[in-house]
């Protein structure tokens, strides 16, 4: 995946069961369009069961114009319910991370590209 993809903030301070708004910067530094979706990971295991995605970009299929640079949401809390876990209860830090991979252009598109090609070599 070409993307350069950075947390805007490396790092938040929540009370648990406090709602955060996190924002990624996405950026597609090639000469054509490309759609991404991501996937994420919670670290370590033991908290994945308690962070709550209220709202994500990871959510949907992302689509970059060439040398589109893009904020993306994700907002989400730690269920409070982690204090009663044995396990999870002494968990001093969550990471939220995510993987982008590309995938195909959606057709409307990939047809605005394919045009815009053609356009650019006809008056070359």
């Amino acid at each position: 995946m070409p993307w350069e993809f950075s947390p805007k903030e490396r790092e938040m301070e929540l009370r648990i069961g406090e709602t955060g708004l996190a924002f990624y910067e996405a950026y597609n530094p090639t000469d054509r369009p490309i759609a991404g979706t991501a996937s994420y990971n919670v670290a370590p295991f033991e908290a994945g069961g308690f962070f709550t995605k209220i709202d994500c970009f990871c959510f949907t299929e992302q689509v970059l114009q060439p040398g589109e640079r893009v904020e993306m949401p994700v907002t989400f809390y730690v269920d409070p319910e982690i204090v009663e876990d044995r396990d999870a209860k002494y968990i001093p830090r969550i990471t939220l991370s995510y993987t982008f991979y590309e995938t195909d252009l959606p057709e409307d598109v990939a047809a605005a590209a394919t045009s815009e090609k053609q356009a650019e070599t006809e008056l070359n």
